[in-house]
């Protein structure tokens, strides 16, 4: 595995790859790999000839009082995993040189990023768009692998990759659970022990509104109070946010219609973490 750190020199390795008729697949991250991580490179190794995996703690998706100096950075611990896990070219460029000074451009993520995990960070997803599309203009893949978990990020990206006609393959991987359900995350080694046996309403509300689907009922809203009923019975938890939205343009929906896809979305705290999880019906 070769460590690049210059954007330039990432650039010019993959073109001379891509000369060779390499396929090239990225999962960009921002580090602290668990097993997510690993998996989405491992989609990337399945459909790639080079795999390039990237760690970029990205400053500007984070809000004022997001504290980016705090976040994990295990680069030696998150090297031996993109090793062992088949990863050939690891980018770790720095914020110097992914924002020189002058940097001023920068992408406006839209309507599909206005609600629900983009009214609770302003901003956000403009940073995620800004540093994606950067990303993609220096690693040049064929194809790169974003996860389900981060739904709306997903949706974000795959608008962006649209709308500004970038010439990738956006593939999503589902969603990687640990047994009771929950969603692997970074913050889950926050979780007390109560926490952790709690936060697995997450998955059986999921789990509910597949059921309730099944049975041909259309009416999302109230399912998704039900859940909310049912989250709220778990004394760790405080809701956030339960509701389906429309998978595209991410747009609450109350009432189902036949042939559409629509996305369950989940928000609670458990004291102090924060826990997303969504998952994707089609009616």
């Amino acid at each position: 595995m070769q460590i690049i750190t210059e954007p330039g020199l990432m650039q010019a390795t993959i073109e001379k790859l891509r000369l060779n008729r390499q396929r090239i697949g990225v999962v960009m991250t921002m580090g602290a790999l668990h097993e997510g991580h690993l998996s989405l490179i491992e989609q990337a190794r399945s459909m790639s000839g080079t795999v390039i995996l990237t760690i970029f703690v990205n400053p500007k998706q984070f809000g004022p009082d997001e504290d980016f100096h705090r976040y994990p950075r295990p680069f030696e611990q998150d090297a031996a995993h993109a090793r062992a896990a088949g990863v050939d070219y690891l980018f770790v460029p720095s914020v110097e040189s992914m924002y020189p000074e002058g940097f001023q451009t920068s992408v406006h993520a839209g309507a599909v990023a206005e609600g629900f995990e983009g009214a609770r960070r302003p901003g956000h997803f403009n940073g995620v768009a800004t540093i994606v599309a950067k990303l993609l203009q220096i690693t040049k893949p064929h194809a790169a692998v974003f996860g389900e978990k981060d739904a709306q990020q997903l949706a974000v990206i795959r608008s962006m990759v649209r709308d500004l006609n970038i010439d990738v393959e956006i593939v999503s991987a589902p969603v990687v659970r640990e047994k009771s359900g929950l969603a692997v995350s970074s913050r889950n080694i926050y979780l007390s022990g109560e926490q952790r046996e709690s936060a697995s309403a997450l998955f059986r509300g999921i789990r509910y509104a597949g059921d309730e689907l099944e049975k041909q009922r259309t009416d999302l809203a109230a399912i998704a109070e039900e859940i909310k009923g049912m989250i709220a019975e778990e004394p760790e938890l405080l809701t956030d946010y339960v509701a389906f939205v429309e998978e595209t343009s991410f747009m609450p929906t109350e009432t189902a219609e036949p042939g559409k896809r629509y996305r369950l979305l989940l928000a609670v705290y458990a004291g102090n973490v924060r826990l997303i999880d969504n998952s994707l019906f089609t009616i």
